[in-house]
């Protein structure tokens, strides 16, 4: 029997002929294309660890093991070979629209009972069904071990996942005669059409050896990376139309062989069409010159070369203040580790998306310095994850007057357009700037978290502010660390001050990388820092910094009036000197805009800045930039300024101010706060009697208040470690009253039943360990009774939704239209191919609002915007005009939107 091309692999998106029937992409020149690219892929896109990974798991060479990646790719969707597949009501059609597959179902080798077509086993699945029996065939390493610790079950399983989620083990009794369990796979024809599908992609990739290792877990996720990746790069519409056949193209051997050439010579220029090409990072300087003289910089830079040339790469812990200095060691740190991992780029992790978009321009400019070729750069958070590179283009538009431009020929710039325009493809852009949550997916159970390790497992990873997400962040975080030794990630860590949770993100590293179990402790001196190698999971503890070069006193004043009344008195001085600049937190986006016009009408003199997480993303990112050249060291003030906000900035780098006031917080988001205050004799504020954030924890929230009492000074760094110990100290309680100790025990025992379900709950949530896994990947993606998306949000931090606020307008029609601008008509909203908005649009003016606030809101989204999944988690909200202002009125609440953000009030 001959290999059937009539089989089709791809249809969506090619057209029509002349007659009006649908173009079609066979099978098999899928399959090979697939198999092309994962050549490119391995010779261009892997380092040489991920490709060392996969030799020494199969043990076979180098060469061996490039033909069989390619080979394995080529048969991720041979499951296609199916009845429900290759019948499916979506399939393409003739003009007169039959289904062409049915010419099929008369066939007599092509027949099926009355269940193939009902059965709701996806292609995926049945890949992973029938590969298992087929690589036993083929002579892969059998025993009578457990299914899931051969290579043939390994690597079916592997390829099934390709979809984004692997799936469970098939056991003997189903794999020798998987059509028995699925009829849906089809017997007869459909059987001798799989055999020959195989044989013929083994045959002209040309990879006829056996291997005789296993799969490690390491080795899996390169492969299934590398798998994933080629099927996406080969499934691009528009390259697949200049490969389409010739109608009756009959795929003999002959034919194939030559397709394979073409498959091959397009496989080249998708990859480079992807921007994933060339990036790779410079040598470091040598020496130590401009970091110093004493302090943080100056010990990494003189010992942590010396550390990676004798050990390799591996995790770099800093525990330090937060400052520019901080971050400057931290990124000095990632161009070493990268050098010496040949890493393709670098991932810039922060605790928020504000965080984030303030922390890019100084990753930009330290990648212009450390990073060599092309590369691609793009923001990662809930706001921007719609389309990052919309997020990107606009926060540079925004950023263009501090020297970030995203004008033609700047190199990292990505296009709308571009292929990594897509959240699940966004992390192998060479250079990523985003939320801490966008490394925890890849140990939660959601699709695709193979795919961010594989993304990962290629680049420096930094986490700043790595244990500033709470119980549940730090549970997973340890599970990630674990993940990274064992692929051998670069890591740098930076924390306020070490504990024991930092001393467990060490461990985790360790444990990973199969390092000892005797324990190795984080200095708590600040500054500090150590290093683990990955090789070993060996411990280093370097020369600590002889001292700090800015040893500061840090002045703490708490005060007991009413919060405003405070704030006014706080700021008086500011006006009366005629110079001088604040920052005043306050707890909710409401409550800032009230402070924002309170202060513009009482203080004339002063000059009044707002911003807030309610304000739409462009408003928002505009803002930022401005307020960071304007509250730089040597920035444009010259007069008394103050900006208002939220606790969104608190993590945010590069705003300096002579005072910092704050409503009652965890004392350690208080001293991220007052980290802002730079000057010789830096001043916090505390407001007693201020709103406490519904987010902050207040058992901490008490013990702050009760540890800074009337007020206090604090030598920085020195004292600050010792005074995070104090605050979670057990002797607090000694010293307080019947009543008050009461009060506090409460407080606690509930803080600790909450941390205590959390990290339950994210140690549950989280995908086994790499030496936990067993050879069974599909335990990466298992699901749990009760396991919904609203809990995965949760467990990566309030959950959020994104609003639209759309204006009424008529059009020169006279009919009303909703724009994205008020009264700018070329903002009107466009609508994509199938009724739907366009998502890119969107981008610039979503709204994060925690879903608690919008509870209820239906919005006015029609039906096409609702069952776009991009777009589920964003509300629509058409306004109308009241009383001179725009709002939006629902059963439950008011929206009103200004350029002041949005306002959301409950009704009475």
């Amino acid at each position: 029997m001959p290999l059937d091309a009539r089989l089709w692999g791809k249809h969506a998106g090619l057209g029509q002929n002349a007659r009006g029937t649908d173009h079609t992409h066979p099978l098999i020149c899928h399959l090979l294309d697939t198999a092309a690219v994962a050549e490119l892929v391995w010779d261009e896109l892997l380092t040489g660890h991920q490709r060392s990974m996969v030799v020494e798991a199969l043990q076979v060479s180098p060469g061996q093991a490039r033909a069989l990646a390619a080979f394995w790719a080529g048969l991720h969707d041979i499951g296609k070979i199916s009845v429900p597949f290759q019948l499916h009501s979506n399939g393409p059609k003739h003009a007169d629209k039959r289904l062409q597959a049915q010419e099929l179902r008369g066939e007599p080798g092509y027949g099926f009972g009355a269940g193939a077509a009902q059965d709701r086993q996806s292609h995926e699945a049945a890949a992973h069904w029938w590969l298992v029996g087929a690589f036993r065939e083929s002579g892969y390493p059998d025993s009578r071990r457990r299914p899931q610790s051969r290579l043939s079950h390994a690597v079916a399983q592997l390829l099934g996942g390709h979809g984004g989620r692997f799936h469970p083990v098939v056991y003997d009794k189903d794999s020798r005669c998987p059509v028995a369990r699925h009829p849906g796979m089809g017997a007869g024809s459909w059987e001798e059409q799989r055999r020959l599908h195989f044989k013929e992609v083994r045959r002209v990739v040309g990879a006829t050896w056996v291997p005789q290792g296993r799969m490690t877990p390491e080795a899996a996720v390169v492969l299934t990376g590398l798998v994933t990746l080629s099927d996406w790069l080969a499934s691009i519409e528009e390259e697949i139309l200049t490969r389409l056949r010739d109608e009756g193209w009959a795929g003999t051997p002959e034919d194939l062989d030559a397709y394979w050439q073409i498959a091959r010579t397009a496989a080249r220029r998708l990859v480079q069409q992807a921007d994933l090409l060339g990036t790779g990072f410079a040598r470091p300087p040598e020496s130590a010159q401009g970091v110093g003289e004493t302090g943080l910089g100056v010990s990494m830079a003189r010992q942590l070369p010396d550390l990676v040339a004798e050990h390799g790469p591996g995790l770099v812990v800093v525990t330090a203040s937060p400052s520019e200095d901080r971050t400057e060691a931290v990124l000095r740190a990632a161009a070493v580790l990268g050098h010496a991992a040949n890493a393709r780029g670098l991932f810039y992790a922060v605790p928020t998306g504000s965080a984030a978009d303030s922390h890019m321009a100084q990753v930009h400019a330290f990648a212009g310095q450390a990073l060599t070729g092309p590369w691609r750069s793009l923001l990662l958070h809930s706001s921007s994850r719609l389309k990052p590179a919309e997020a990107a283009e606009q926060w540079a538009h925004a950023n263009a007057a501090g020297g970030v431009s995203a004008e033609p020929g700047e190199e990292w710039a990505p296009t709308a357009n571009s292929w990594l325009n897509s959240h699940h493809r966004a992390l192998l852009a060479a250079l990523g700037t985003g939320t801490v949550d966008e490394l925890l997916q890849a140990v939660m159970p959601v699709k695709f978290n193979v795919m961010r390790l594989f993304a990962l497992s290629g680049k420096v990873v930094v986490v700043d502010e790595a244990h500033a997400r709470g119980a549940w962040g730090q549970k997973l975080m340890l599970r990630f660390l674990e993940w990274a030794a064992a692929l051998r990630i670069p890591v740098v860590l930076a924390a306020t001050a070490a504990d024991t949770s930092v001393d467990a993100m060490l461990a985790a590293y360790r444990r990973g990388a199969g390092g000892g179990q005797e324990p190795v402790t984080q200095p708590r001196r600040s500054p500090g820092w150590s290093f683990v190698d990955a090789r070993s999971g060996g411990g280093h503890l370097p020369q600590q910094p002889a001292g700090s070069t800015r040893g500061r006193t840090l002045g703490i004043t708490v005060v007991d009036g009413s919060p405003y009344a405070e704030i006014r008195a706080a700021l008086a001085p500011v006006v009366a000197e005629g110079g001088g600049r604040a920052v005043v937190y306050r707890s909710a986006p409401a409550e800032a805009i009230r402070t924002f016009h309170q202060l513009t009408q009482d203080l004339p003199g002063l000059d009044v800045t707002l911003i807030h997480e309610q304000m739409r993303n462009k408003d928002r990112w505009k803002r930022l930039a401005v307020c960071r050249n304007a509250f730089a060291p040597n920035g444009g003030v010259s007069r008394p300024s103050v900006l208002v906000t939220t606790p969104m900035l608190e993590h945010v780098r590069g705003l300096h101010f002579d005072l910092v006031i704050s409503g009652l917080a965890p004392l350690a988001a208080l001293l991220a706060r007052a980290a802002q205050s730079v000057s010789d004799r830096p001043r916090l504020v505390v407001l007693r009697a201020d709103h406490v954030s519904a987010r902050d924890e207040a058992a901490l929230v008490r013990r702050t208040d009760l540890i800074l009492g009337a007020g206090r000074t604090i030598s920085l760094p020195g004292e600050l470690p010792l005074l995070l110990d104090e605050v979670y100290a057990d002797e607090l309680v000694d010293g307080l009253g019947e009543s008050a100790a009461r009060e506090l025990q409460q407080l606690d025992n509930q803080r600790a039943v909450r941390e205590r379900r959390a990290r339950g709950t994210a140690g549950w949530l989280a995908v086994p360990g790499p030496r936990e896994l067993d050879g069974d990947l599909g335990l990466l993606s298992r699901g749990h009774p009760g396991l919904e998306p609203e809990l995965l949000s949760s467990v990566l931090g309030e959950q959020m939704v994104h609003v639209v606020c759309l204006f009424p307008a008529p059009n020169k029609q006279g009919q009303t239209v909703y724009l994205l601008e008020d009264g700018v008509l070329e903002q009107k909203l466009d609508r994509g191919p199938k009724g739907g908005p366009k998502p890119g649009q969107l981008v610039p003016y979503l709204i994060p609002v925690p879903k608690r606030l919008v509870e209820g809101v239906e919005g006015d989204a029609n039906a096409a915007w609702r069952n776009m999944a991009a777009l589920q988690t964003v509300l629509r909200l058409n306004l109308r005009r009241e009383d001179g202002a725009w709002v939006y009125v629902s059963p439950t609440h008011r929206f009103c939107i200004s350029e002041l953000g949005l306002k959301i009030d409950p009704l009475p």
